[in-house]
């Protein structure tokens, strides 16, 4: 075993052990609660745009999209765009793909300046519903014939959207790729932490859940899970295996 894989396994192994790790569990768990309750991910932005999102899962989403390299990525949700404009950012390194985004309110002064963005060029936006029928049908389109396709889910976080969406957008998602659902860990949080139209029982991870039922082509990456600890998409990296 080389020095270049020896690193690996041994990054891979203590991944693994974290699972077991009672103390940085424990630690996993207060700093996600406590984090959440402060608004901690909304304090980050990326090339000049709020993000909102993790630190950690916007290096795991740059390490996904590294190794897959794709033609495609799909995201619901825009917000300020950070996320558009990191994705983008990834994409124009690796030198091809481009990212569509949809939202059902696209407001002026975050259109303004993402399209003014030097990463504008790899952007597309749709705004509408994303469950909206012929939102679905202008995105599916949009897929036809792009061999590489990444998934991003992080709009409205009721069960019934994000089943809506996985339903119509993770099949798009290609062998070996990724349907990325944010904010399952509203699941995990004390409920009415946010006074939201989601919470316990009812939220993208109950979604994702449901989904697993009926559909084996994804599995949940663990792995992920391990590795991040700190991250607003436990059980919401799915693999498409098939």
């Amino acid at each position: 075993m080389n020095e270049i894989e020896k690193f690996k396994q041994e990054r891979k192994e203590r991944i693994a052990s974290f699972e077991h790790n009672k103390e940085l569990q424990e630690s996993k768990k207060q700093f996600n609660n406590q984090s959440n309750t402060a608004l901690y991910s909304y304090n980050f932005s990326w090339m000049g745009r709020p993000i909102i999102q993790y630190p950690q899962d916007m290096v795991m989403m740059q390490e996904l999209i590294w190794d897959i390299k794709p033609d495609l990525i799909i995201e619901t949700g825009i917000a300020h765009g950070g996320s558009l404009i990191f994705y983008a950012s990834i994409l124009e390194l690796i030198g091809k793909g481009e990212i569509l985004g949809i939202d059902i309110d696209i407001r002026e002064h975050n259109r303004v300046e993402i399209e003014k963005h030097p990463m504008a060029k790899r952007i597309k936006m749709i705004q509408g519903s994303a469950v909206a029928p012929e939102i679905v049908k202008q995105v599916k389109d949009y897929a036809a014939g792009k061999k590489t396709v990444m998934v991003s889910l992080d709009s409205n976080h009721t069960h019934d959207h994000v089943l809506e969406e996985l339903k119509a957008y993770a099949p798009l998602t290609s062998v070996g790729s990724y349907c990325v659902v944010f904010d399952t860990i509203v699941e995990d949080l004390p409920d009415g932490y946010m006074k939201r139209n989601w919470g316990v029982g009812n939220n993208p991870k109950t979604a994702v859940f449901e989904y697993l039922k009926s559909n084996n082509d994804f599995v949940i990456d663990k792995q992920i899970d391990h590795k991040l600890l700190i991250s607003v998409a436990p059980d919401g990296y799915l693999k498409r295996i098939k």
